[in-house]
């Protein structure tokens, strides 16, 4: 019935499939130790069965939707028979997944969408590459001292975190997601000396400070309190930089951003466009709802890059009004492909 044997009677079982049975616990189940897949999607569950401990041979775990919480889930972290999971372990309870995924150089560990309040204490996991508590109710990051120093990628996204802390010894780290949190200061990451990507939107930071990283290559300070441009000036890898939503009034400190492909600086206070002349790479330019008054001069602003430009935004700014608002830009940047909403072919 749920049980998957995909090549027949004579090959030990390694498939189990109990997906959207509505079981309330696992009693009725057998887990023969070949197993190499257990999916227990969309069922009832609210708490883990031991036998699965036990199964030396286990990849992929999956339960997803179920009614598991902290303490159903908490069992798993002194399971060390599938603390080396070659695939993922997913856990969901109303959209929370718990992933566990070992692959040759390490362990992915999702927590998401849960009502967890606190970092889970996770120094088990020695290979942890991946960790993920997005989407719950932790105010602190206090915890994430005893996760590994392997750690490449961390995202604690919308929680109610306010300060960044424990996270000096991430020194592997190249993705740090701290976005929808509470935070309203850049500091601590000096060590993050291998940090590619940075994400702190919607925040409530008021000044820019990168603790003298210089290889970001992605950076998103969208919807926080800046109102300058200042101290990017060194961020010379930075590709992507996402600045909307703030109360920025001058564009500064851009000239030096030689490898910038991507800029988003809509929904500002800007009237000019400034400082960008130099770039030579630049393919996106957000600029709209801003303060632009008139065309004049765009072609000299973006000298640099005007063959390289594909997408432009500039709506819902007052020179987006002119009659020949498209001709205009369409003849300054010749393979220009979207204007604001508008694709040319």
């Amino acid at each position: 019935m749920i049980v998957d044997n995909t090549d027949g009677e004579s090959t030990p079982m390694t498939i189990l499939d109990a997906t959207s049975y509505q079981l309330h616990d696992l009693d009725s189940i057998e887990f023969p130790p070949s197993l190499i897949e257990i999916d227990l999607t969309a069922n009832r569950l609210n708490k883990l069965d031991s036998r699965i401990s036990n199964l030396s041979n286990l990849k992929k775990l999956s339960l997803r939707q179920n009614l598991l919480d902290d303490a159903g889930v908490e069992p798993i972290s002194q399971w060390n028979g599938i603390s080396g999971l070659e695939a993922c372990l997913y856990l969901t309870l109303f959209h929370f997944i718990y992933c566990f995924n070992f692959f040759r150089f390490g362990l992915e560990l999702v927590l998401r969408d849960n009502q967890l309040k606190n970092i889970p204490d996770v120094s088990i996991f020695k290979s942890l590459l991946v960790f993920d508590v997005s989407f719950n109710e932790i105010s602190s990051m206090s915890g994430l001292s005893k996760a590994s120093n392997t750690l490449k990628e961390l995202y604690v996204s919308k929680n109610e975190v306010t300060k960044i802390e424990e996270i000096e010894h991430f020194h592997e780290l190249q993705i740090l997601e701290l976005g929808s949190n509470r935070i309203r200061v850049m500091e601590n990451m000096q060590n993050l000396t291998n940090l590619q990507e940075l994400w702190l939107g919607r925040n409530r930071i008021k000044s820019i400070n990168l603790c003298g990283l210089k290889g970001i290559q992605k950076l998103s300070l969208q919807s926080n309190r800046l109102t300058s441009m200042k101290g990017l000036e060194e961020c010379t890898s930075l590709e992507e930089l996402y600045l909307s939503h703030n109360g920025i009034a001058k564009m500064e400190g851009l000239s030096t951003l030689i490898n910038l492909r991507v800029l988003d600086v809509s929904s500002n206070k800007l009237a000019a466009i400034e400082d960008i002349e130099k770039l030579t790479r630049l393919e996106d330019l957000w600029f709209n709802d801003n303060q632009l008054a008139s065309l004049d001069g765009i072609s000299e602003a973006v000298s640099g890059s005007r063959e390289k430009l594909t997408t432009i935004y500039l709506e819902n700014n007052p020179c987006a009004k002119s009659s020949d608002y498209l001709t205009t830009l369409k003849e300054i940047f010749p393979n220009i492909e979207q204007i604001d909403s508008e694709l040319f072919a």
